[in-house]
């Protein structure tokens, strides 16, 4: 007898049945239409964790529905069909497989775990990390280049030898040395150095020309150009990790491959180790991770092999992936999302601001709500709407912004971003000057600027007042307590007590702060004026020409000019801010409050002495304020402008437009390493 119960059952399952077969037709469909875009024509809709997402719960529908697999699954196949149409097609004599994906330990773990079971015993790893980039197949015979390849399929890609010969021989040998084998195939990434990358879109955008989104964009579609004159004109960079085939010889180990491949000249990545076990292969992971953006070039993750030839041999392969083999993926830098609104902040200096207002994401392991959009111009520029789906991520790790609109998915309606004419605090005028990219509220005594001269006075880098932060700032300004940052310091315990959460221990602790403040050094004074252009470097400068605080206030510009390392837009800007009423105002304030404006400043004496430094770009043994510390501990300084007077540039990683400055004055530019040697009298 048939149970009523049972048929239900039944039914239920068919229906799960059909709706999981439903959802994996849609799957398959919508991961081909993403690799076509990626592997193809270098316009991806989506980021990488949100194809991985897609990819994960695909194999595990068939994981659990065997009967669903069938062998046009994205899951059994690598890549997408070459653009046959662009370039002559190549067939690779072993097929570039794809690489299995782990996320975190314990699938990392389960990986390890399988290959020992596999072997029978514990396996020795090389780590290294997973460029973002193209993956490329190359030929040497008889010690020539004879062909390039991408991936394509895995099994077919495009043939871009011409183009790949354009990189110079450093990155990539036409000729191997005497003793290569009479045929060599290895395998590799052509990527861009972010460095690079930065340069080239600049010089893009000077030309009027689109830019690139990102180095991995870059440097597909550098490799991609139909002219191999073009492919010359771009920065391309390439590092190898796998040998295919090397006639006459059996390596034991990928260790020696790499060491083998090292010998002929080509290029292996440095940073690739030997690691004798899991627990030294998870501590190597961690400390890529930690470093991420310290390195120049783009990573998606890390890329974790059996050492051993025999043991990868013995594991073998699926149909997509190698089973030797595993990427353990980072956190994304990029991820997508919705862009709910475009708003405007004003800050300190009354500059208007847009910003992103997003669908919450995840980007680089923390979650992100808004994005910087930096001006109207750049708004203007990547078109960017309300409604968009937009590509997030943050710059240098911390700053998120918006990089650029997914157009395949704009909403119909959407319409282009109007920058607002009015402040959206006070109400007042948003002007906009002269070769100026931004608008600024034109009242002084907005409540916004107020907040951020208040929160930039109590700051670290300013006078250092602990417990004053930004929701005290905030409750200070409602409460009427304050008008202008000199104002702190004419609070009382009565009036703090006033303020929501206030104790006698959080009011002792703020007076003290407070009164601690008044006896800073006075370039630190300087800064927290939050005066246009006057940054550290600036103020330590007026410090040390004119020893007090009143004096630069009197300065004309002619004098302000004069101060070694100011230019003419400081001197300008200082002496217009001091000219002020609310200046005015607020140095009568500092003078009643017994905040110190003189100071007798010794200078230090040492291999520096007498030499003015200019820093430019990011620099990798230095922090911007440590690199500040170290010149002028040995009697030099450093300006925020180049001129005549300047002994030397020292520029780092993505330098900006101050760096042609230089060149074009005649400044020697020096890096970290010449720096060391100025610093030690060896140069």
């Amino acid at each position: 007898m048939i149970r009523e119960a049972d048929v239900q059952a039944q039914l239920k399952d068919n229906a799960d049945r059909d709706a999981e077969r439903e959802r994996v037709d849609w799957l398959r469909g919508e991961i081909s239409r993403h690799d076509r875009l990626y592997h193809q024509l270098d316009t991806p809709e989506v980021s990488d964790a949100e194809y991985d997402a897609l990819f994960r719960e695909l194999k595990d529908l068939e994981a659990r529905r065997p009967e669903l697999v069938s062998a046009d699954s994205p899951t059994q196949k690598v890549g997408s069909t070459p653009q046959s149409e662009l370039f002559a097609q190549v067939t690779h004599s072993a097929r570039l497989l794809s690489l299995d994906n782990v996320f975190d330990e314990a699938s990392l773990d389960a990986w390890y775990d399988r290959v020992k079971r596999a072997v029978g015993r514990d396996v020795a790893l090389v780590c290294e990390p997973k460029i973002d980039g193209l993956s490329i197949a190359v030929v040497y015979e008889r010690g020539r280049l004879i062909r390039a390849g991408t991936r394509g399929d895995g099994a077919v890609g495009e043939d871009v030898t011409q183009n790949m010969r354009t990189l110079p021989d450093a990155r990539l040998p036409k000729k191997l040395p005497a003793g290569a084998p009479s045929w060599l195939e290895v395998r590799g990434e052509v990527f861009m150095r972010r460095a690079d990358f930065d340069e080239l879109n600049r010089k893009l955008g000077e030309e009027g020309k689109p830019v690139i989104s990102n180095p991995r964009n870059g440097a597909a579609g550098s490799l991609r150009q139909k002219d191999p004159k073009e492919t010359a004109k771009r920065p391309l960079d390439l590092y190898l990790h796998g040998l295919v085939k090397i006639e006459g010889e059996r390596m034991k180990s990928y260790a020696s491959m790499l060491d083998r491949m090292r010998e002929l000249g080509l290029p292996v990545h440095p940073m690739s180790k030997l690691l004798p076990t899991l627990a030294e292969a998870k501590a190597y992971i961690a400390e890529i991770a930690s470093m991420r953006r310290a390195i120049d070039h783009d990573i998606d993750g890390i890329v974790i092999k059996v050492d051993d030839v025999g043991a990868q041999e013995e594991l073998g392969a699926t149909s997509k992936a190698p089973r030797w083999a595993v990427a353990y993926k980072l956190p994304p830098e990029q991820a997508t999302t919705i862009l709910r609104d475009i708003q405007v902040s004003i800050g300190r200096s009354g500059a208007a601001t847009p910003f992103a207002v997003l669908e919450p994401v995840r980007v680089g392991g923390v979650t992100v709500g808004m994005a910087t959009l930096h001006n109207e111009d750049e708004v203007a520029r990547k078109d960017v709407r309300v409604g968009d789906t937009v590509i997030v991520q943050r710059a240098g790790d911390v700053i998120p912004e918006v990089v650029e609109p997914v157009l395949g998915k704009r909403p119909e309606g959407a319409t282009p971003f109007v920058m607002p004419d009015q402040c959206p605090v006070c109400g007042g005028p948003l002007v906009r000057g002269q070769n100026e990219a931004v608008r600024r509220c034109d009242n002084f005594d907005c409540p916004a600027q107020t907040w951020g001269r208040i929160c930039h006075f109590a700051s670290r880098d300013a006078l250092d007042i602990t417990h004053l932060g930004e929701s005290t700032a905030s409750l200070l300004i409602e409460s009427k307590l304050t008008e202008d940052p000199a104002d702190v310091f004419f609070l009382t315990a009565e009036q703090i007590a006033t303020l929501p959460g206030y104790k006698d221990k959080s009011i002792t602790n703020l007076l003290s702060a407070i009164e601690a403040a008044k006896s800073r050094p006075i370039d630190k004074l300087l800064v927290a004026l939050g005066i246009r252009h006057v940054g550290k470097s600036a103020s330590i400068a007026l410090a040390d020409h004119f020893g007090s605080v009143e004096d630069v206030a009197l300065a004309d510009e002619a004098a302000l000019e004069a101060v070694p390392g100011l230019g003419a837009v400081i001197a300008k800007s200082a002496h217009a801010y001091f000219r002020k009423p609310t200046s005015i105002r607020i140095m009568d304030k500092l003078r009643r409050a017994g905040v110190k404006l003189t100071e007798r400043r010794e200078k230090k004496e040492g291999t520096l002495s007498g030499m003015t430094f200019v820093v430019t770009g990011t620099l990798e043994a230095f922090s911007r304020d440590g690199i500040v510390e170290r010149i002028e501990s040995l009697g030099g300084k450093v300006a925020s402008s180049v001129s005549k007077k300047t002994s030397y540039m020292l520029a780092g990683a993505s330098p900006g437009t101050k760096l042609d400055k230089a060149i074009k004055v005649g400044v020697p530019v020096i890096d970290e390493a010449t720096f060391l040697r100025v610093c030690a009298g060896e140069a």
